[in-house]
């Protein structure tokens, strides 16, 4: 029979570890810290602590000039480590190469049960090799970069946070919270994590595969001067109709022959591509946002029928258009 004292023992916090350096993205490390500083279990207890490590230890500078304590690497109890993260920003690139601090990381990364990166600190795990034969994702900004410099790690640009086995990487900035939380549901469940969420008011939780950025904001980056602008708000007014190359031409005065040309050069998208995104980020929308019908939904963003719209849905999302309503609709 256990003791008395031994029932009321409190459960021991697990230890998470951010490895930062000189220039890390200050959110990338105040993100994922505030997620576990503030985790509680169903009981209202603690559940995680945080230690902030560098390779040298004392203060490091971060991107905004703010300098964060950290303690020296060599200094940690490596067996107490529960998960150890690797911080993001610019400087990471170089840090990916530098050697005491990846000396340590190949001495000690595989002891803790999990090991992740947030935004560029993938570019550090790729250099350990810990990504080989794995997906993986960091800022979509250099996505390319990584995959290019790493040919052995399956990059995936869209995802939020991709986790491979006990390795998990992050896309840039905010999406290191998403993977923290996500996390936390991990450890603690989905009660805890979505009483989290609440406490630190964020957005119903992304899941992994969401895209990193939206249609729009792709449609945007890439049609940088502005040109059809107009033409792009008339077609999500307009979605439910035949939307033809002829049709496009004819709304922005243009001939066919020409009007796809330009498009494609301006935007670096096929007309007829950019008009399948825009009627599936017009759909997602909808489910999230509205009480349509399924059906409702297809007919309005131009997918015909219910059936073309979840072929669509799974196809780019990998889940159907009810089992995105049932985790992000209103």
């Amino acid at each position: 029979m256990p003791s008395n004292s031994a029932k009321l023992r409190r459960p021991e916090l697990r230890h998470v570890v951010l490895i930062l350096f000189d220039g890390a993205k200050l959110i990338d490390v105040a993100g994922p810290m505030q997620v576990f500083n503030d985790a509680r279990d169903d009981e209202g207890r603690r559940a995680y602590r945080v230690t902030l490590a560098s390779a040298g230890g004392g203060p490091i500078v971060t991107d905004t000039g703010a300098a964060l304590a950290t303690e020296r690497l060599d200094d940690i109890a490596t067996a107490a480590i529960d998960t150890l993260l690797v911080a993001g920003g610019a400087t990471a690139l170089a840090m990916a190469r530098q050697i005491p601090l990846l000396a340590w990381l190949r001495a000690n990364a595989a002891i803790p049960r999990r090991l992740g990166s947030i935004c560029y600190g993938a570019f550090i795990l790729a250099e350990l090799g810990v990504l080989d034969g794995r997906q993986a994702t960091t800022h979509w900004a250099v996505c390319d970069y990584l995959a290019s410099e790493y040919p052995a790690v399956s990059v995936t640009a869209d995802a939020i946070y991709v986790v491979a086995d006990r390795i998990w990487t992050s896309a840039g900035v905010t999406a290191g919270i998403d993977m923290a939380v996500a996390m936390v549901q991990q450890d603690l469940g989905h009660r805890a994590a979505l009483a989290l969420a609440r406490d630190l008011v964020l957005f119903l939780k992304r899941p992994g595969g969401q895209s990193q950025f939206s249609v729009e904001l792709r449609r945007q980056t890439r049609d940088a001067q502005g040109r059809f602008d107009q033409l792009h708000d008339w077609i999500r007014a307009n979605l439910y109709r035949d939307l033809s190359v002829q049709v496009l031409a004819e709304q922005a005065a243009m001939s066919p022959r020409n009007f796809a040309r330009v498009y494609q050069r301006e935007t670096q998208q096929s007309p007829a591509r950019a008009i399948a995104q825009l009627r599936l980020e017009a759909a997602r929308r909808m489910l999230e946002e509205t009480s349509h019908s399924i059906q409702q939904i297809a007919r309005l963003a131009g997918f015909g029928d219910d059936e073309g719209l979840r072929r669509t849905f799974v196809k780019a999302h990998g889940v159907a258009p009810l089992d995105y309503r049932s985790r992000f609709g209103r």
